[in-house]
């Protein structure tokens, strides 16, 4: 069991990476990330691929914390601070009251990370989703239906944003993913490594019920509103979702979801190679 470090000035230098908490989720961390809350700390202690640095916590959440603290790496500092000075160190209330300062894995090349996935894999692809909500939901999806890595575009945000991780309830710290360079070839990278592409688009070819499970299998997905660009839809197979009236489309998180579910529960092997 770790012991806990009171802390009563929010000037404290051993606190300092805490400080202005908002603020620096909009500049960057050089490679640090801010996680917050009881479920996404468990997540971070106990099935990260990332690495905690420490923790912030009220001192009235102590007590009820302890079991979770048992998973805290020797090592790794646990502060404790009235609400007064933790609100004085974020920046704003801190209602949930827990905080952890982790740093990022290195992320992998993504060609050597698709090629060491197995001969059945799924893979998600995000293109342009900038809205950190919608990122975080992505996430916990791919969670629970077993996605084996997430890849994004450049245009995409941080999973690792502090929102971010929070939607997720701690999903993006679990989920192996990879950010691509601009001006990767998306749909090339996947089919040299034997990924039937599959893209969602209101004016898809198929149905998503007619939708057949290839062995490897990646998902493209697009920002609300712009959707795909039109050269990546021109060169994947493309798969709509039916809709009631003349509502044409779902929230992108939501999309993620259904399509998911069908590939991991529903969906008929493919029989013809892709």
């Amino acid at each position: 069991m770790p012991a806990i470090i009171p802390i009563d000035d929010p000037l404290d230098p051993r606190i300092a990476p805490y400080r202005d908490v908002r603020e620096r989720d909009l500049v960057g961390r050089e490679g640090l990330f801010i996680a917050e809350g009881a479920v996404v700390l468990r997540s971070l202690l106990t099935a990260s691929r990332h690495e905690a640095l420490s923790l912030l916590i009220a001192e009235k959440r102590v007590e009820a914390l302890m079991p979770m603290l048992e998973h805290v790496p020797e090592g790794v500092p646990v502060y404790a601070a009235g609400q007064a000075v933790l609100d004085a160190v974020a920046g704003f209330p801190l209602h949930r009251g827990i905080l952890a300062l982790g740093r990022r894995a290195a992320e992998p090349e993504p060609g050597a990370l698709l090629a060491n996935l197995g001969p059945r894999a799924v893979v998600l692809a995000l293109c342009g989703i900038g809205n950190h909500d919608n990122v975080g939901g992505i996430f916990r999806n791919a969670a629970a239906f077993g996605v084996d890595t997430v890849l994004l575009d450049s245009g995409c945000c941080d999973p690792l944003y502090r929102k971010a991780i929070r939607v997720s309830v701690g999903a993006t710290l679990m989920v192996p993913f990879v950010r691509l360079a601009a001006g990767t070839d998306l749909v090339g990278l996947l089919e040299r490594h034997g990924f039937a592409t599959l893209s969602l688009s209101p004016a898809g070819s198929v149905t998503l019920a007619g939708l057949s499970r290839p062995e490897r299998a990646a998902l493209l997905l697009g920002s609300e509103g712009p959707g795909l660009p039109a050269a990546v839809l021109a060169r994947t197979r493309t798969v709509r979702i039916p809709m009631a009236g003349s509502f044409d489309s779902l929230n992108v998180a939501t999309t993620s979801g259904i399509v998911l579910h069908h590939l991991s529960f529903v969906a008929p092997p493919d029989s013809v190679s892709e």
